[in-house]
């Protein structure tokens, strides 16, 4: 009964955000603050760096966690004036060997918000979307990965939804524990 749910949650999500097969989509345990940890250990992979784009203190905190695991640049930030804008980012702010970029969509706590993303070129994009998800139309094929805590529009704290293009899976080296790999909870359906 239960992986009825779960497979009717996933299909429902799917074609709300039309979601490709490209992604696998993963209802994961820890809530956001977790993310923080899994996206580094997870895609920092080649170059062992990541530009972020701090515009608010969950980006801020969110790079200083993945400094933990490699080299974190910010590329971009509006702390200069308390985090009241959207900085402009173009590819040019973004280091060519950067393994991905990350934002964080929707900055509640300052009250801005991205209406137009970066554009990465190669590099993936990866967005915390924890605020935004389902709010509005999103094109999902822009980003590598995807990742909501669901406590704020979709369901109980806890809950993360990561949403990961399958080519990103695999990366994670073998000290990232089992249950913080994506690629393990996506050849296991979340289970």
């Amino acid at each position: 009964e239960f992986e009825r749910i779960l497979d009717e949650a996933e299909s429902d999500l799917r074609d709300l955000l039309d979601i490709s097969e490209r992604y696998s989509v993963l209802f994961l345990q820890g809530g956001g603050t977790l993310q923080f940890a899994m996206v580094p250990a997870n895609l920092m992979r080649k170059s062992f760096r990541a530009d972020y784009i701090v515009t608010g203190i969950w980006a801020k905190k969110a790079a200083e966690e993945a400094r933990k695991y490699g080299d974190v640049r910010i590329a971009a930030s509006s702390e200069d004036r308390g985090f009241t804008y959207i900085p402009h980012v173009v590819r040019s702010d973004i280091r060519n060997d950067s393994d991905y970029v990350y934002v964080t969509g929707n900055n509640t706590v300052f009250g801005t918000r991205f209406t137009l993303y970066p554009d990465t070129g190669d590099i993936p994009l990866v967005c915390d979307l924890s605020s935004g998800i389902l709010s509005e139309t999103l094109d999902v094929s822009r980003f590598g990965l995807i990742w909501a805590g669901a406590q704020k529009n979709i369901g109980p704290a806890g809950l993360v939804i990561a949403i990961v293009r399958k080519d990103l899976l695999g990366y994670a080296n073998e000290r990232v524990p089992t249950m913080m790999n994506y690629e393990t909870m996506a050849e296991h359906r979340s289970l």
